[in-house]
């Protein structure tokens, strides 16, 4: 299974977790990495390396840099890349957003955010590409709930 986590899932790990929701997606991202470590694939892009290049914080993007150096495939963006991640962005996903979903798409990856409106966009417009979008929280849950 490839999975493909955004940069908010990537820097969760390094947010204040005095928050309820910020702890278990933190708790959940980690499970998720841990099992990219054993029979899963993390997969990057160039859009996530551009993205963690503007990390203002030092400690941070060392942390984050570490984690993205975990991941076994790395799509490339490309002028056809950039044309489906236009055609995304007709569902009211801009931007780096667009970027990245097409690149997980392009890798055949399970998308993952803790953006809320990104996830309730594409659920939304699934329709509009061939892979899954959804919180790493609900997606580990239901995955746990269904066996796997």
């Amino acid at each position: 299974m490839k999975i493909y986590l955004d940069v908010c899932c990537l820097c969760r790990p390094f947010d204040n977790h005095h928050e309820t929701r910020i702890r278990l997606e933190t708790e959940s991202i980690l499970a998720i990495l841990k099992r990219c470590s054993l029979d899963w694939d993390l997969v990057t892009s160039t859009a996530v390396l551009y993205e963690v290049g503007h990390i203002g914080d030092p400690q941070r993007k060392s942390h984050v840099v570490r984690l993205i150096h975990r991941a076994r495939e790395t799509v490339r963006v490309d002028e056809t890349l950039l044309a489906r991640a236009d055609t995304i962005e007709k569902t009211g996903i801009m931007g780096m957003d667009a970027i990245h979903i097409a690149c997980a798409e392009k890798a055949g990856a399970i998308f993952l955010t803790t953006d809320d409106d990104v996830v309730r966009i594409m659920k939304k417009h699934s329709q509009a590409i061939s892979i899954r979008v959804d919180n790493p929280l609900r997606w580990l849950m239901e995955l746990n709930h269904d066996g796997e």
